[in-house]
């Protein structure tokens, strides 16, 4: 399936038991609203194929992993209501990796900001290469990382999520997030994390569904509260992103056209 908007693209495909969905957006792979809606689709689709076994989640390109939050899109926000609506995307995006029952495997190729780092938190499996370095931006714009926030406590663990979320001009590399559990494996290039994942797709889509669901299920147990608690962190963000210090700090790092 492919799915395209002027907000960006993602398209999936399905092989042996495995379906990979991958998303693009010019900017440095940074998530605007419909983006956001798209891959969470994909991922109930994929989740609701008997003939899914297992998926890998990508970006595209061989850079950025993830900028984070569309800055037009941010700056584009003007009521509380909308601010809600857009980081609702995040929080849906996360609830639909979190209820899916079949494992999801990040590929993470490069730098992992913001929104990013909380889908790197709310895969199964992330496999990243060296260069992989991540950043929570959000404070540093006035905002926070709410909704993304339970997603890097769970993996992270407080003490290393409060590291990200208040230093937030601040890169930890990749060997810090694969210590620190963010990452599964790190490889030192994208020919060793490619030849990794296949191995680990296909020994999966290989396995029993009844059995890795409910080790899924397991594994995320105490999160069922998610769907309600993450909205209302969207509701956190999207009435900070209207303040006067957010409107400043997000044009000053908007990316020039």
């Amino acid at each position: 399936m492919y799915q395209e908007t002027r907000e960006g693209t993602v398209k999936s495909e399905k092989l042996n038991g495995v379906s990979t969905i991958e998303f693009h957006h010019p900017q440095s792979n940074s998530l605007p609203g419909r983006l956001l809606e798209a891959i969470a689709q994909e991922i109930h689709a994929a989740g609701d194929d008997s003939e899914t076994r297992v998926i890998v989640l990508r970006s595209g390109g061989n850079k950025t992993f993830c900028a984070g939050a569309s800055f037009d899109e941010l700056l584009a926000i003007e009521t509380p209501e909308q601010g809600l609506h857009f980081f609702s995307g995040f929080a849906r995006l996360i609830n639909a990796m979190r209820k899916c029952p079949k494992f999801i495997i990040l590929r993470v190729q490069g730098r992992c900001v913001g929104g990013g780092v909380g889908i790197a938190a709310a895969a199964d499996y992330a496999i990243a290469t060296e260069g992989a370095d991540v950043k929570l931006s959000e404070l540093a714009i006035g905002i926070g990382p709410f909704v993304v926030g339970p997603a890097c406590e769970r993996k992270l663990g407080v003490a290393h999520f409060a590291t990200l979320a208040i230093n937030a001009t601040g890169w930890r590399d990749a060997e810090w997030a694969k210590e620190k559990g963010l990452y599964s494996e790190l490889h030192a290039t994208s020919i060793e994390m490619d030849a990794a994942i296949e191995r680990l797709a296909g020994n999966l889509a290989n396995s029993n569904p009844e059995a890795m669901a409910l080790m899924k299920q397991h594994l995320w147990r105490g999160t069922e509260h998610w769907d309600q608690l993450l909205i209302e962190r969207a509701g956190m963000s999207g009435r900070l992103v209207l303040s006067p210090f957010a409107r400043q700090a997000i044009s000053a790092l908007r990316p020039k056209k």
